[in-house]
This record gives C-alpha cells, sequence and structure tokens, in this order.
C-alpha cells in the first residue's frame, strides 16, 4: 500500500474511532452483557445517529449538509454521552476493558486495511451497478438539503433506500476524502464491519453460553486455586474467540458448496445439472471453475452472499446495512436474555428506530427484522410454569397480546421514525405474486394485494438448494437433533435458544420464494430479487449461528463416535465453503498481481482521457446541481457517466433503472427522444424550448455524444450559450437563458 493510499485508509478510520469513542458511554449501557460491551457496534450507532440527525435537520431545513452542521452534530451527542458516562459513574477504561477495545480494534483496523488492498488491484468505479451507487454518493454530497436529486431523473428526488449511501457522504465530507477514493474505502470499511460484528455476535453466543455454565459452577464448587482459575479464565476466552472468529470468517469470507463443481467438467451454465453428473477431474482443479455462478446457481433467480458483494463491490443497499442488520441482531439478542422479565417501551421503540434505518437503507431488511423481533417478544413472554402443556404456553392468549401490544410499539415507531425517507418514496413493488396459482385463480388475475400470474411457476431443485444451503443445514439441524435428543442432560441455554431462532427464521426465509414473490418489472426473472433479499440475510444468520455451533460441538466433554463423524464430514463440507473467496479474489482482481491504488476513476482517465478531465473540471468548478444534458444510455453501460462521476442531474440516465424507481416505463421514451432532438436539432426554438422544459444549464458534448448522436449539431450551442470548458474532443456549455 502507498504512502498516499495509507493516509487515506487512516483518516478515514479515524473518523469511525472517534465516532466510535463518543458513543462508547451509550454502547456498553446497551451491551452491558456482552464481554466486549458492544465496542464494535459504537462506530455503527455513531454513524446512524449523525446520519439521521442531519438527514432530519436537512429535511425540515434547518441544518444545511456540510462540515461544520456535521461537527455540531457530533459535538451535540458528544455531550449528551459523556453526561450519560458522568450520570452513570461508569468506568469504561479500566486495564480489563482497554484489552477488549484494543482486540476489537485491531481486528477491524485489519479488515479494513486488507480489503483497502484488494481493492487497490481493481479500484475501477466501472460495471454492475456500481455507477447508480457512486451517483448517489455524489448527488448526496451536492445537497444542500433533503432528499438528494435522482442524478438520472430531474427534477425528482432519489426513489430508492439511499440511507447508507448517505452514511458513506457523511463520512467523505468529515474525513475530506474525494469519493472516487471514498467509495472504495467505504466497500472496505463494510467489509471490516461485517468481520467485526460477526466476531462480536458469536463471541457473545458462546460468552453468555459458557457465563451460565461458569455461574453453574461458582455455585456448586470452590476454585480450588489462583492458578486454576487463571487456567480456566483463559481457556474460556479462547474458546470465545475461536467462536468469534469463525462466525466472522463463515460471514465475511465463506461460501457455498456450490464449488465442488471445481472439480468436476465444467457445465453450460444456462443448463445446469447435478455435479455427480459431471466427469470427475480431480488433477484439472480448478476447471475453469467461475465463481459467479454461486450465485446464479438456480433457474432465473440471484442468491448472492456477502464475500461475493465485496469482491464485486457495488456499493449496494444489502451490502450497507450489514453493520446495521447486524446491531439489531444483537440488540434483540440483549432484549431476549431479559426474558420473563417486562419489555419497557424504549425498547420497542429503540427496536422500531432501527428496523427504520434498515428500511432506508434496504428496504426488505426492515420487513425481516420485524419478524424476528416478532419472535424475540413472542418467546420473551411465554410463561414459564410447569403445570402448563406445551400447546397452553404457546396459544396463551394474555401472551399472545402482549406480544402484539410489542409489535404495535415498534410499528409505530418504525413508521415515525422512517417518515424522513417514506414520505418522499414512492415503494416500486406492492403487490405479492403467488408461485403456481391455479387456473381458475390467473383468470381473477388478483385478490387484494395477492397476484396470479399466468407461467409463473418455478421451484428449485432440491440439490440446488441443498448445495446452496447445504452447509448451514449440516450443523444446524444437527445441532437441533442434537438438543433434542440430549435434552435430559444438555439444558437449553439461553444463547442456544436465540440461535435456534435465527435458524427458523432463515430456514423460513429460504422457503418463501418457492411459493411466493414480490412483483416488480422483470418478466422472467419474477422472484429472482425476492429470493436474492431474503436468502442474503438467511446466510448472514445462519453465519454466525454455525460460528456457535461449531464451537458448541467441539467444547463438548463426552463425545460419541456419530458426534466425531458428524464432526469430521462437517470439517470436509466447511473446505467447500472456506476455499470459494480464493477463486472469486482471484478471478476478480487477476491473483492480486498489479496493484493501481485507491483511486477509483482511473478507468475513465485511460478510456476516454479527454471526458476525464472534462468530469474532473466539473468537480472542482461547478457548486450545486445544475442540471447537465449527456448522452442517455442503457444501464450497466458507460453512458450516464458525467452525472454519476459529479453528482449532477442528467434529464434521463440508465433506462431501467428509472423504469423500476418510478414503476413504469410510460414517461421515459419522451425523455430519450427529446434528448436526442436537443442534440440533433438545427431548429434554435425546438432547442431552447426543450432546454426550457428540463431546466438545462450545462451541455456536455464528448466521446459518447458524439458517437451515439450522429447527426450531432453543435453549432446552435453556440448561439444559445457560451463555451465555460474545452479540451482536444470535449466542451462543456453554459446555455446563456
Amino acid at each position: 500500500m502507498t504512502i498516499t493510499d495509507f493516509s487515506a485508509v487512516f483518516y478515514w478510520w479515524l473518523v469511525f474511532f472517534v465516532l466510535g469513542i463518543i458513543f462508547l458511554p451509550f454502547c456498553s449501557m446497551l451491551f452491558n452483557k456482552f464481554f466486549d460491551k458492544g465496542y464494535i457496534f459504537s462506530k455503527v450507532i455513531g454513524i446512524i445517529a449523525v446520519s439521521y440527525l442531519i438527514l432530519v435537520l436537512g429535511e425540515v431545513h434547518i441544518l444545511p449538509f456540510t462540515y461544520l452542521s456535521l461537527i455540531a452534530v457530533i459535538g451535540l451527542f458528544g455531550i449528551l454521552n459523556f453526561s450519560l458516562l458522568y450520570y452513570k459513574k461508569q468506568s469504561l477504561f479500566d486495564i480489563k476493558s482497554l484489552r477488549i477495545f484494543a482486540g476489537e480494534e485491531l481486528i477491524f483496523l485489519a479488515g479494513l486495511l486488507f480489503w483497502s488492498t484488494v481493492r487497490a488491484h481493481q479500484p475501477d468505479i466501472q460495471g454492475l451497478e456500481k455507477y447508480m451507487d457512486f451517483g448517489f454518493v455524489n448527488s448526496i454530497l451536492r445537497s444542500t438539503y433533503f432528499p438528494p436529486a435522482d442524478m438520472w431523473y430531474p427534477p425528482f428526488p432519489i426513489n430508492y433506500y439511499y440511507f447508507g449511501h448517505l452514511t458513506t457522504a457523511v463520512v467523505t465530507i468529515l474525513s475530506n476524502i474525494p469519493s472516487h477514493v471514498s467509495y472504495n474505502l467505504m466497500i472496505s470499511t463494510l467489509f471490516a464491519f461485517c468481520f467485526s460484528c460477526g466476531f462480536s455476535v458469536s463471541a457473545n453466543f458462546m460468552h453468555i453460553f459458557l457465563q451460565k455454565d461458569s455461574d453453574k459452577k461458582d455455585k456448586n464448587q470452590t476454585r480450588k486455586n489462583n492458578a486454576l482459575t487463571t487456567f480456566l479464565s483463559f481457556k474460556t476466552k479462547f474458546i470465545i474467540f475461536i467462536s468469534g472468529i469463525l462466525g466472522a470468517f463463515l460471514l465475511s469470507l465463506g461460501g457455498n458448496l456450490h464449488t465442488v463443481y471445481a472439480f468436476f467438467k465444467p457445465y453450460d451454465v444456462e443448463n445446469v445439472v447435478p455435479f455427480w453428473k459431471l466427469t470427475f477431474l480431480p488433477q484439472n482443479f480448478p476447471n475453469a471453475y467461475w465463481y459467479p455462478n454461486a450465485t446464479r446457481f438456480i433457474y432465473h433467480t440471484i442468491h448472492e452472499f456477502p464475500i461475493y458483494s465485496f469482491v464485486v463491490s457495488d456499493l449496494h443497499g444489502h451490502v450497507l446495512d450489514i453493520p446495521f442488520v447486524f446491531l439489531t441482531i444483537s440488540s434483540l439478542f440483549i432484549l431476549f436474555l431479559k426474558r420473563g422479565k417486562p419489555i419497557h417501551p424504549i425498547w420497542t421503540i429503540g427496536i422500531g428506530f432501527l428496523l427504520a434505518i434498515m428500511y432506508m437503507t434496504n428496504a426488505w431488511d426492515g420487513a425481516i427484522y420485524m419478524l424476528l423481533a416478532g419472535l424475540v417478544y413472542f418467546t420473551n413472554v411465554l410463561p414459564d410454569a410447569k403445570n402448563l402443556s406445551f400447546f397452553d404456553r404457546l396459544f396463551n392468549t394474555k401472551h399472545i397480546l402482549k406480544t402484539i401490544y410489542y409489535l404495535l410499539i415498534t410499528f409505530v415507531s418504525f413508521f415515525v421514525f422512517s417518515l424522513p425517507f417514506s414520505v418522499f418514496f414512492k415503494p416500486f413493488a406492492s403487490q405479492i405474486g403467488v408461485m403456481c396459482a391455479p387456473a381458475f385463480l390467473t383468470n381473477i388475475g388478483h385478490l387484494g394485494p395477492l397476484l396470479f400470474e399466468v407461467n409463473h411457476c418455478e421451484h428449485s431443485p432440491l440439490y440446488q438448494l441443498l448445495i446452496l444451503h447445504g452447509f448451514w443445514f449440516f450443523w444446524f439441524f444437527g445441532f437441533v437433533i442434537f438438543l433434542f435428543i440430549k435434552r435430559k442432560e444438555q439444558e437449553l441455554k439461553q444463547a442456544d435458544f436465540f440461535v435456534i431462532l435465527l435458524g427458523i427464521l432463515s430456514t423460513i426465509l429460504i422457503i418463501i420464494p418457492e411459493f411466493v414473490y414480490l412483483k416488480d418489472i422483470y418478466p422472467t426473472y419474477y422472484r429472482a430479487n425476492t429470493m436474492f433479499k431474503l436468502v442474503y440475510q438467511s446466510f448472514m444468520m445462519f453465519a454466525v449461528s454455525c460460528g456457535y455451533i461449531v464451537v458448541r460441538f467441539a467444547i463438548l466433554k463426552k463425545k460419541s463416535i456419530l458426534l466425531w463423524i458428524y464432526s469430521l464430514i462437517g470439517i470436509f463440507l466447511f473446505f467447500f465453503v472456506g476455499i470459494y473467496p480464493f477463486f472469486a479474489i482471484g478471478s476478480y482482481y487477476n491473483n492480486l498481481n498489479t496493484y493501481y491504488g485507491l483511486e477509483g476513476l482511473n478507468y475513465i482517465k485511460n478510456t476516454y482521457p479527454n471526458d476525464y478531465l472534462a468530469i474532473s473540471w466539473i468537480n472542482s468548478h461547478i457548486k450545486g446541481q445544475p442540471v447537465i444534458l449527456e448522452a442517455q444510455g442503457d444501464s450497466y453501460t458507460d453512458y450516464a457517466r458525467v452525472s454519476a462521476n459529479t453528482g449532477l442531474p442528467t434529464v434521463l440516465g440508465w433506462t431501467v433503472h428509472e423504469w423500476l424507481w418510478r414503476g413504469s416505463y410510460d414517461p421515459l421514451p419522451e425523455r430519450i427522444n427529446d434528448i436526442q432532438r436537443l442534440y440533433e436539432t438545427q431548429d434554435l426554438g425546438v432547442a431552447k424550448g426543450l432546454i426550457k422544459k428540463y431546466n438545462i444549464s450545462l451541455i456536455f458534448i464528448g466521446d459518447l455524444e458524439k458517437k451515439k448522436y450522429t447527426n450531432l449539431n453543435e453549432g446552435k450551442f453556440k448561439k444559445l450559450g457560451k463555451i465555460i470548458y474545452q479540451n482536444k474532443t470535449t466542451t462543456i456549455y453554459q446555455v446563456a437563458f
């Protein structure tokens, strides 16, 4: 890593470190039962709190989105947190706590440095969804107040989940790092959060489990000597550490069993076949194995997982939401540990706030973790009376009404906290499609929110589901069976119970796309987004759970031969899960052979050098968000490169994306035709009318404009305005009216 890149990483890390220290008093109070006091989550709480408050204050035009405003907000939270520290008379910085905090900080920093180094071997902000994500960040950075403008459809605001992009913009401003570098740093930060949050969650599952065991021993026997106490303490710490590291690895770097195909003759990606029907070629390993196939294995679906997301590096909502997801899971675990005690309304309101944050970042996650919250509330108020039957405990009317009461508070608070986003947001999917609906229902078409479409009947082959999720099923269901068989010997601990809840919800999420889907604009990939968003969360919950489960099995004192065989099979399966990053990182980053640095715009400097110079000039000289005209083109192309790389709105950007966000294709052809007319017409009156129609201030003429509009008439722009920038092939006009 170069000195310049290292400096950028340092200043970027420093922002998160300071935010974490400021919010540590509140975090340690919230996670007081965790051995690490939730240290890593203090950073997450910090960026959420600062970003949310600046969003609210920006929407009501109280504070502009500036560096000074952010410093003022951080200062306010600093006063509140250290007042809390003084009021509670907490001691956060004793030797024991400092060691733990330093250890987790090193884990976070190591993750940040590691993925920054990986990303520096292919830092281009180009391809897949990167233009969209980069455009959102740049549009937010140019905003004075909120909501931010849609850089591809002025004068309307962004109609997508942008809170995670807002957090990126917040740290970009605080660190004073340009967005074409901060984009790559944010991807690296998300990897660091994924690893360190995964470590904290899995480690604290084990900590709570061992703590209960330790409490029992303290009641029944006296420690013989200090040496034994020291030994047990070290052993306990080691077990907790291993559980955390395993959970972190499975979550951040683990793949699925699809890598078994690396040992067989490659298959046609359009005609997937079971691996046992292919020729076994271990001598040719990895047999040209193509890592994206593990995320496109089931026909017409998407089923990604974190390491794939980090490799391709789209700064998308499902990735930006990872730290918020684990903050929510950890908060619900703390609430779960209060089982049997009345739930204070502040908890349900707080959960509602976190669900709102997830909704604004990646809407599906708000709904998913509302379900988990419901499960936690449900189990928290279960009566413990031994004289009640299982049925009476489960379907107790008082118990059900309490659960509904808690959920109602959570939903109302979720609704209120999400208003700053939802008041400007129009959902682009509202109907639930039913898979394989019978003919009499398809004739009806729809019934309320339920949609019955003809020829919408796809089910995933069982072997494909097992290849994608078999590793998790192996450990989770094995764990459940073990607890059931040994129920007289193995008391169900709180950590066990919570992990089972995560596993149940994860399994439900995997099953749902086999029966229903959320309707969107894609005709053939109609259940792709549904499966994608649900199984992504399933993967993450299973990963941190299995970090705990594997170590839970490993520390059993008495292991039968059957359990040893079971464990050996698990290790064998782990091999396939664990080798995925070698394929993915090696392929996308060319085996880490060439270091380019963290600068994300070098590709455009090499491909369109004169356009690059013009874009750099815009970023240096044009303030605010005047509308700029540029060539319009299809999604996933280099079109809309000016708006994406500057944050200036253009008349229309990527067509399919705006079709999805606006819920209709109808208004788009008019804009497409108007852009072409404006570039090609010789009629000054027509040109002037179109410029006024879209409130255009700047005209960009570069390589793509000249390529697409073969009848381009540049002369009229000289009459309608003036040249404010020009190089060999690229010109920017400013209209004069």
